[in-house]
């Protein structure tokens, strides 16, 4: 499978079209190796160029990579709701509450005759964001939303679709990050059993012996 220029080259579980945009946009931010594509505009203006989240001649300014940043986590905390996670908090919404009040929609008609809400041309950011939150909505229509994801390694948090039959997928990569978390649930396991056995052990060694019968 060929994927977009913008697309990570690693990416091990490309979500569908157009949903892939909005795992990839999510993943600007690579939370282990501590890179973030949105930092700055020399990183940041060409992958929202390449993405088409940004205008060809348009600059972002410092300011609304700040805001796309923002809206990016806003997305973050919707996919670890889709994995079992907490709900989004409003401080997480607010983001892309925003987004919504600050671009106008309009309607279109498709030649099928479809009607359908726009975000308009990708010239500015706030535009290339709303049209993120349009491919949500489709996407919570067609059904494939529940299965993007953020891996359940907090040192990872990396967007991932989930094609298991179950739709119970929680990692990235099990190789790595479901081994990892596994692994290290067990050793704390080991270490709760370990500590409780000594507790028992010590409340055993502490015990007054029985009492003989009164003489």
């Amino acid at each position: 499978m060929t994927l977009p220029a913008w697309v990570p080259d690693d990416e091990p579980k490309p979500a569908p079209e157009p949903l892939l945009l909005v795992q990839s946009f999510v993943n600007t931010l690579e939370v282990g190796q501590q890179t973030d594509l949105l930092a700055g505009p020399g990183t940041a203006n060409p992958w929202l160029r390449l993405a088409g989240l940004l205008g060809p001649e348009a600059t972002a300014s410092p300011e609304e990579l700040r805001s796309a940043r923002e809206f990016r986590e806003g997305i973050r905390a919707l996919l670890v709701r889709n994995g079992g996670g907490a709900a989004p908090t409003a401080g997480d919404l607010r983001p892309l509450e925003t987004a919504v009040r600050t671009v106008r929609l309009r309607l279109t008609v498709a030649g099928d005759g479809q009607v359908q809400l726009d975000a308009g041309p990708r010239g500015r950011v706030a535009d290339g964001l709303l049209g993120l939150l349009l491919i949500i909505r489709d996407a919570q229509r067609d059904g494939t939303w529940p299965r993007l994801k953020v891996c359940a390694n907090d040192e990872c948090r990396w967007a991932f679709y989930d094609r298991s039959h179950s739709r119970r997928g929680a990692w990235c990569d099990m190789a790595t990050c479901g081994n990892l978390i596994k692994n290290r649930n067990l050793r704390a396991r080991q270490g709760s059993h370990s500590a409780g056995t000594a507790g028992r052990r010590t409340g055993a060694a502490r015990r007054p012996a029985p009492r003989g019968p009164a003489g």
